[in-house]
């Protein structure tokens, strides 16, 4: 896994153009059944890929989080949203609260994370291949191509299987 994370940046940039173009056409024009097929794609992609012999996405980024998710982790962790954020959050530039600082507080040394169960949605939901109208979110996938070896899979699958 550590060589296919130290070459992954390269790997994405080498495909950042087709990938761009390919989108592109996939939005002017999405298949009509894309949703499904994108399950597949991910499906297949994550019965070979454990996130947890990775987590890049986690060691490299933070997620966004929601009200939500802030009540619930403080919830979790007994705190106070107000304490929870002045401990773990800061706000960035798009005024959206994120972690203080990457890698993730809370991935482990094992690559596990302690708050799993009530994790944030944006770590649910990463690296978003199979979201509903994924045709609207190409800059958010090119984006993640650089971050996320199974994300670049998908892409690559896409692209030999979805005519444009």
């Amino acid at each position: 896994m550590e060589e296919i994370l130290k070459n992954l940046p390269e790997k994405a940039k080498d495909k950042h153009k087709e990938n761009k173009k390919f989108f592109a056409k996939l939005h002017k024009k999405p298949p009509k059944h894309l949703d499904t097929q994108m399950m597949d794609f991910h499906e297949e992609e994550f019965a070979r890929t454990n996130c947890l012999e990775c987590a890049n996405c986690c060691k490299t980024t933070g997620p966004l989080f929601t009200n939500k998710d802030i009540e619930r982790i403080s919830k979790y962790f007994k705190l106070k949203p107000v304490q929870f954020i002045e401990t773990y959050l800061r706000v960035d530039e798009d005024n959206d609260f994120v972690l203080q600082s990457v890698p993730c507080t809370f991935l482990g040394v094992d690559n596990y994370c302690s708050i799993y169960k009530v994790r944030p949605k944006a770590c649910r939901e990463y690296p978003h291949t199979d979201r509903k109208d994924f045709h609207k979110i190409s800059k958010l996938t090119i984006e993640n191509t650089f971050i996320c070896p199974a994300a670049l899979n998908i892409v690559e699958a896409m692209k030999k299987r979805i005519k444009v």
